[in-house]
């Protein structure tokens, strides 16, 4: 980060409100551009973000401030992270139950369907929603989307222990014995190709943030919960996995995957390619020297292709967008390059991370 960047300092983060769910649960809602109140287009333009595990709704503030002049953009803290109260049982926090949230958001604060956007954990919310509740969704876009990987990476180890009774608890409290610094630059190191681009403001930010949770008596429930809720999703016969989820989801997607990520491996991208192939339209993307959190390392980026997939979906028939049952054929894009089919080459291609040298920005896997 240049000298001229650290003086003209992040934007604020988006303020937020309290809402009420039917059902009685309560979320923070943190809103930008125009509010998601306003009865506009029947929700044409509205965005919903949902974050991923250990995340929350400031996850997403740049990637906001790049579309709240076009859109009504908001994003959530779901149950248990940053300001909303924990759900009433830990089944709150699996991701079934996440996704009647969001649901719940979109229903009673929204006046219309949604553009969905996930990252992580909040990816696999948002697919379980999307091949759900398809008439809630407008479109759907995934930002490393943490689908269940057979091959389990040393990074994410760390999870399904977490998950285990009595012992994530007991780990919870001895990495609470760390200094909030060192937390967040762990989690700044696995989340960033490049940690450097976080400005210090933000990080003190997510410092002070963290502090603040230490207080409250749920936040390492919630981490422990969000663990076992991702295991769970990655033990489920195939019949029931969120890739079967991906399968069945009917509107337009855009799935963006990073070449770094520590996280979920950028090899799942040729997957998704496959098994969003029912889509009305489906593009996925991986983008070089770029790990987890790609909305917030390149937010303009990304936000740039979810506004050409929305002005495709705009383009489409009703029929088209969430309810035809054709089977189309899915599309790697690239900046500049038509929609095209997926050749076997290519999906070898894709898991081999040929592209990595190239400079930010996505390029075609051809």
């Amino acid at each position: 980060m240049t000298n001229a960047q650290v003086a003209a300092g992040p934007i604020p983060h988006w303020p937020g409100r309290m809402v009420c769910l039917t059902g009685g649960e309560r979320v923070w809602l943190a809103e930008a551009g125009r509010s998601v109140r306003d009865d506009h287009a029947v929700g044409e333009d509205a965005v919903l973000c949902v974050h991923g595990m250990a995340g929350a709704a400031t996850n997403w503030t740049d990637f906001m401030a790049e579309l709240a002049g076009e859109f009504s953009c908001a994003a959530v803290d779901l149950p248990g992270s940053g300001f909303s109260p924990p759900p009433a049982t830990p089944a709150g926090y699996s991701v079934p139950a996440l996704a009647r949230t969001v649901a719940r958001v979109i229903e009673d604060h929204f006046p219309g369907p949604a553009h969905l956007v996930g990252n992580s954990m909040g990816g696999a919310v948002a697919l379980k929603l999307a091949a759900a509740r398809p008439d809630l969704l407008r479109t759907l876009t995934l930002i490393s989307p943490a689908l269940p990987d057979l091959v389990l990476r040393s990074s994410l180890v760390q999870f399904p222990v977490l998950a285990l009774p009595r012992i994530g608890a007991m780990l919870m409290r001895r990495a609470g014995l760390l200094s909030a610094e060192h937390r967040v630059a762990a989690v700044a190191r696995g989340c960033f190709y490049d940690p450097g681009v976080i400005h210090p403001d933000r990080f003190a930010f997510e410092v002070a943030e963290l502090r603040r949770r230490d207080q409250l008596g749920y936040a390492d429930a919630a981490i422990v919960g969000a663990a076992r809720a991702m295991t769970l999703e990655y033990l489920r016969p195939r019949s029931r996995s969120l890739w079967r989820d991906a399968e069945r989801v009917r509107v337009p997607v855009l799935a963006i995957y990073g070449s770094h990520d520590k996280l979920v491996h950028p090899r799942g991208a040729a997957r998704a390619a496959g098994a969003f192939r029912a889509a009305p339209d489906a593009r996925v993307l991986v983008l070089p020297r770029t790990g987890h959190v790609a909305q917030m390392e390149y937010p303009g980026l990304v936000a740039d292709h979810f506004r050409e997939m929305v002005r495709r979906a705009r383009g489409m028939p009703e029929r088209a967008r969430g309810l035809s049952r054709e089977r189309k054929s899915p599309h790697l894009g690239g900046t500049g390059v038509a929609p095209r089919e997926i050749t076997a080459w290519e999906l070898v291609q894709c898991r081999c991370h040929r592209w990595l040298s190239r400079p930010p920005g996505c390029r075609s896997t051809r």
